[in-house]
């Protein structure tokens, strides 16, 4: 009898092990832990999915630990590692509608562009981008942010002809516009910036908010920092797991990382817009930063240049036209509620 009794609770055991068995993904971060907004926005994943979830764990690893930031997709592709958390603007080297999906020059701003990709079929082509370019990933859109600056730099810009000739960071379809205008465009990760800045192998930079360019430092270096975020006005995050580790877990758990995503989504944009005012202020009071509004006149000619490039991106690449085409068209019926229900400042 107490044999049968030991052997009852051994399986019991095992059952109930087996019921809160974990599936464990390594996940890498395109940002820091240590950047606000951006960085946090990865790790609050990490606790928000963990959290709620018996059935799927997630570990953080910041930029490089695991691969380097540009690699991520290919390492999660092919299985190297389970996950990344970036924006799919990164890959915009290797697929010409990766920014569609990231931050469109003068496009849809947050709530516009959740719209889009949530109510509309924004996410069915961001999927099918990566599925016909053999990308072995499954996509969720898992973070959210508002405008940017538009750029950091060592002198006051007024004219197109002040550009021409700089060497500037960079990001996705916005850096082809700033290339029609004179500039030579590089994308460097976070941590490049500073030291690229400072030995003056770049002249200006573009990276994020203002509460998370002030952790970077570059007020140290270029005093004149310019608005509006014309190259994006909205900028989305994906989480890419690789199709396989993904197509293994449970319905459980792809449901709970949904809403862990949606969770994140909300917080990463209230955090932006919470925040950002006050680094702007002591940026101005106490590290001597200017801040300057890019002239109607400029911003005529972002929009021109930027016009340029989407023709040309368009050109020969059916994908592309389909999904901007389908931009426009929501971007053109969201317009009709737009203009009609927003005050204007």
């Amino acid at each position: 009898m107490k044999n049968k009794l030991l052997l009852a609770a051994a399986s019991i055991a095992l059952v109930g092990n087996a019921a809160t068995a974990q599936t464990s993904l390594e996940m890498t971060s395109a940002f820091g832990k240590n950047l606000p907004i951006l960085g946090t926005a990865a790790t609050d994943f990490v606790t928000k999915i963990n959290g709620i979830s018996a059935d799927v764990e997630f570990e953080h690893f910041d930029p490089g630990k695991l691969v380097p930031t540009l690699e991520a997709l290919d390492a999660v592709s092919t299985g190297a590692i389970d996950a990344s958390f970036a924006t799919s603007g990164y890959w915009q080297g290797k697929i010409n509608s990766a920014s569609l999906f990231a931050a469109v020059p003068f496009g849809p701003e947050a709530g516009e562009f959740l719209g889009w990709i949530l109510y509309d079929d924004g996410l069915k082509y961001w999927q099918q981008m990566y599925d016909d370019n053999g990308y072995n990933v499954k996509v969720t859109p898992c973070g959210l942010i508002a405008p940017e600056t538009s750029g950091w730099f060592k002198k006051e810009i007024n004219t197109v002809e002040d550009l021409k000739g700089l060497n500037m960071r960079f990001f996705g379809l916005g850096a082809k516009a700033m290339e029609k205008l004179g500039v030579s465009t590089s994308l460097l990760g976070a941590s490049d910036i500073f030291p690229a800045l400072e030995r003056g192998a770049i002249d200006a930079t573009e990276f994020s908010m203002p509460r998370i360019d002030a952790r970077l430092g570059f007020y140290k270096i270029a005093k004149y920092n310019y608005f509006p975020g014309w190259h994006q006005p909205s900028t989305l995050f994906e989480l890419l797991i690789n199709k396989d580790v993904y197509n293994d877990l449970s319905d459980k758990a792809k449901n709970q990382i949904e809403v862990a995503c949606l969770a994140n989504i909300a917080t990463n944009l209230a955090e932006g817009e919470a925040t950002n005012f006050a680094a702007m202020v002591k940026a101005q009071t106490e590290n001597g930063v200017i801040l300057k509004q890019w002239s109607p006149e400029m911003l005529s000619a972002f929009k021109g240049a930027w016009d340029e490039v989407a023709v040309e991106l368009a050109d020969g690449d059916p994908f592309f036209q389909e999904v901007w085409a389908d931009l426009q068209e929501y971007r053109e019926g969201y317009a009709v509620w737009s203009s009609n229900i927003y005050m204007k400042r």
